[in-house]
């Protein structure tokens, strides 16, 4: 495993500011992720979890502190800078597909590509092999996502977040809409991306069960890391049989 860091947040606060009231969500959350980990950051609703997300997914910035994407400090970008980041260095994987209903699966997995202005025979080539890598089945590329089931959906979602070849792929709940055997299809899906494409994941989970199949998990409640530790007994997810 390489040990540069993708992720490093340094002290990280974000409080919010409302009728003169003002919120610490976050407070003072320092940690690293390694390229090639497979991290679950978890903890209840009202955690704090959430927020540390959305400044992760470049979706936010702190109020202090310092955050570090791959080699590049996020905690100061305007919004067009941190749009820039969100599309070049990470793959978002949400509890909702976010897919277009009516248009194919090879058409959903080269979206991104196509507002990226890549052409189109090398964005098709891409997406087959993101769809490859995801362990989606082929004889479903042409089928409309609204002709798919909830779990096929969501490796859909998984194989488009790979066409930019990202630094981070970062999944929110992604099991959220999933029943327990679908939801075991898909993070077999992330770790195999993990373990045999080296992709470097962080799951968002308020489920203990679902962040026990990652490498190591970071425990966050009341807006501060309260452990971070491998995971020793990591489960081991089953894919299709």
């Amino acid at each position: 495993m390489n040990t540069k860091p993708i992720i490093a947040c340094e002290n990280i606060v974000k409080t919010y500011h409302n009728a003169g009231v003002d919120t610490a969500v976050l407070k003072g959350v320092s940690f690293s992720v390694a390229a090639g980990e497979f991290v679950a950051i978890m903890g209840p609703s009202g955690s704090g979890k959430s927020t540390l997300m959305h400044i992760i997914g470049a979706l936010d910035t702190p109020s202090s502190g310092t955050y570090y994407l791959d080699g590049s400090d996020v905690s100061r970008l305007t919004d067009d800078e941190l749009a820039d980041i969100r599309r070049e260095k990470i793959g978002f994987v949400f509890q909702a597909f976010n897919l277009l209903p009516r248009a194919t699966v090879l058409r959903n997995v080269s979206l991104p590509l196509v507002y990226a202005g890549v052409a189109k025979e090398e964005r098709e080539r891409i997406a087959e092999r993101a769809l490859i890598d995801s362990a989606f089945p082929q004889a479903f590329w042409q089928h409309h996502s609204n002709q798919l089931s909830g779990g096929m959906m969501q490796r859909v979602a998984i194989a488009r977040s790979l066409v930019n070849d990202p630094a981070l792929i970062l999944a929110d709940e992604p099991t959220g809409n999933l029943d327990t055997k679908t939801g075991e299809i898909v993070l077999h899906t992330f770790q195999s991306l993990n373990t045999g494409h080296g992709k470097t994941v962080v799951l968002i989970t308020h489920e203990p069960y679902v962040a026990e199949h990652a490498d190591r998990i970071i425990h966050i409640r009341d807006g501060a890391i309260l452990t971070d530790e491998k995971n020793p007994r990591r489960r081991i997810a089953r894919g299709e049989s």
